[in-house]
């Protein structure tokens, strides 16, 4: 009887658990059990890996084969076990000498040719691999992302021979070099400057850069909504190195090569006919949605009250908490969701509240009910309402102002005040909790007084008042200030007058 261990990874959430490829090679009729709950992918690599090794010139066991992928309460999916238990087989049956194994992870699916095949999610694994110091060996179309993280040790093969020849040590193969992407660093995207009149919403597209505030925009069709949120990602701050691996990793779940520019903030913008579970995510083995591949940037819902009530309530928990926890009979996964949504709507199904269409009886009704779609809890979160007026045709038929700031300037801008809050308390005002709030945006007794009366008046609730107050402090670190003015406050609190 031999036995062989091969060290691989499952792909659960953010997380790359690492799973032990049990194989033990018996006499008896000849049997190929796989067992550590698969699911039907992964019991479907039994024939994969059986052709491989045939088809690669290799002798496959004609003899009682029991594979077993440990943990066996880990949920396993995929093709991604396809390379571990191949090399497990040959192991197991003297064709490769166990010692090679030791300090190697493998991850990859099989052609049944014996190529090696790329798989989502090589970068979480990797970033796994390197914290446990050791070496991944993967197919080529992985070997960029994986070697992204610092000091990771990537070998890359593309067919199962050149593999078998290394761990032999006939024919090594040379590590793979890390190739960061190349970083983008200006202004990506549509420019500020082609949008014609709307210096409010201008302003307010900056003041919503600046703190990473949520952003709705009420106003007729035509009026230039989606053009300005467009516009929303050129004003944005660069990532970190940290972030942008973050939400590379995110990204690589859905995608093997995965959809991020380098330095980029992502934007989402899902369709209103999205379920709930392509919104937050989901499955049985539980992959990201909109609101996580939105991480560190920007979902933009346009036409929001035509979404469905069940899929707008998903957002409650996540723009609270930066995260969403997806739930399952077998498992349990928490996906980051940090994101910016600013979101776009008409005040009324016909778009015109003042120009009522022939047989509307009572404007006023039809937009209460349309607005009415939108729950008071939901847009409660948002901290900025900005209402959004048609362009006068003389502006559109005007020639370009030599003065229009372009993204650049206003990224400038946007930058310096991000700056600012993130050496005050390192992260953006829109991130603070309550007792930063009550520290970092303190208010004078006269400026308190009227905060007071306004929120009184405006009927607002607890969390909007906070909000006020962060929107307010962002004003002033774009203004340079270190105390908040009673202009800011001012200027806060007409972002609340829509709804």
């Amino acid at each position: 009887m031999t036995f062989a261990v091969v060290q691989t990874r499952a792909r659960l959430g953010m997380h790359a658990p690492s799973v032990l490829v049990e194989v033990h090679i018996s006499n008896g009729l000849p049997a190929f059990n796989l067992v550590g709950l698969p699911d039907t992918a992964v019991r479907e690599s039994k024939e994969r890996v059986r052709s491989a090794i045939l088809n690669a010139g290799l002798e496959f066991p004609q003899r009682r084969i029991t594979v077993n992928l440990a943990p066996a309460d880990l949920p396993k999916d995929g093709g991604r076990f396809d390379l571990a238990i191949a090399i497990g087989v040959l192991a197991a049956s003297g064709q490769i000498v166990s010692d090679a194994l030791e300090g190697q992870e493998f991850l990859a699916e099989l052609a049944l040719s014996g190529e090696l095949r790329p798989v989502s999610g090589a970068l979480s694994a990797s970033l796994a691999a390197t914290q446990s110091e050791r070496t991944l060996l993967i197919a080529p179309e992985n070997a960029r992302e994986a070697t992204l993280p610092e000091n990771a040790r990537v070998l890359a093969a593309r067919h199962l021979l050149d593999l078998v020849a290394h761990l032999q040590g006939n024919d090594l193969l040379k590590p793979v070099a890390s190739s960061a992407p190349e970083r983008i660093t200006g202004p990506v995207g549509p420019d500020l400057s082609d949008v014609r009149g709307q210096h409010l919403a201008k302003r307010a597209l900056e003041v919503a850069a600046a703190g990473k505030h949520n952003l709705l925009m009420i106003g007729p069709p035509g009026a230039g909504k989606s053009m300005l949120a467009a516009r929303l990602p050129g004003l944005l701050p660069p990532m970190t190195e940290a972030e942008t691996l973050e939400v590379a990793a995110i990204h690589t779940l859905n995608s093997r090569s995965g959809s991020l520019r380098w330095g980029c903030r992502p934007i989402r913008t899902p369709h209103h006919t999205s379920s709930a579970g392509a919104i937050a995510g989901g499955g049985s083995n539980p992959r990201p949605g909109e609101i996580s591949l939105a991480h560190r940037g920007i979902l933009f819902l346009d036409e929001l009250p035509e979404f469905p009530r069940k899929v707008l309530e998903v957002l409650r928990e996540p723009l609270e908490t930066g995260e969403i926890c997806i739930s399952r009979a077998a498992c349990q996964v928490v996906f980051p969701a940090n994101f910016q949504l600013v979101a776009a709507m008409n005040p009324c199904p016909c778009g015109k509240p003042t120009q009522a269409p022939e047989g509307c009886s009572n404007p006023q009704r039809c937009c209460n009910k349309y607005q009415s779609r939108l729950s008071g809890p939901l847009l409660d979160r948002i901290d900025m309402h900005l209402q959004v007026d048609a362009v006068p045709v003389a502006a559109l038929q005007a020639p370009r102002e030599s003065g229009s700031e372009t993204s650049e300037v206003v990224r400038a801008r946007v930058v310096r005040a991000r700056e600012r809050q993130l050496a005050r308390c390192g992260k953006p005002n829109h991130d603070l909790d309550a007792a930063e709030v009550e520290r970092y945006c303190a208010l004078s007794a006269v400026d308190r007084e009227l905060l007071g009366k306004a929120v009184d008046r405006m009927g607002l609730s607890a969390r909007a008042y906070h909000r006020v107050l962060k929107v307010a402090r962002t004003l002033a670190d774009l203004a340079g200030e270190e105390t908040i003015s009673t202009a800011a406050v001012m200027e806060a609190l007409s972002y609340r007058a829509v709804f």
